[in-house]
């Protein structure tokens, strides 16, 4: 018989856990940025990340709505992705975002 756990190296309880967490939309593929304030670029470095992750910001400021709409994934690669914004001074601009596939 095929035992999932003892290929995954989790118990059968620890494995119930994380399906239960999934069906909860507890995925952990988020993370916390803040765009650079005097800067054209913020990079960040998320180990989940690849060339084929989609990027989703969500802003959590006043300052990161008004930029929501100037700021885009310019690049990305394994481990990091770099977002382009407009210049400011604006030291609050911070974002939550998910990292998806």
């Amino acid at each position: 018989m095929f035992r999932l756990a003892s290929v995954a190296g989790a118990s059968p309880r620890d494995l119930a856990q994380i399906c239960n967490e999934l069906r909860d939309g507890k995925i952990n593929a988020t993370g916390t940025v803040t765009l650079t304030p005097s800067a054209t670029a913020t990079v960040v470095l998320d180990p989940r990340v690849s060339i084929e992750t989609v990027i989703l910001l969500m802003p959590l400021t006043a300052d990161a709505a008004a930029a929501h709409a100037t700021t885009w994934v310019s690049a990305q690669d394994s481990g990091t992705f770099t977002l382009t914004h407009a210049s400011t001074v604006s030291a609050d601009q911070s974002f939550r975002y998910a990292a998806l596939g």
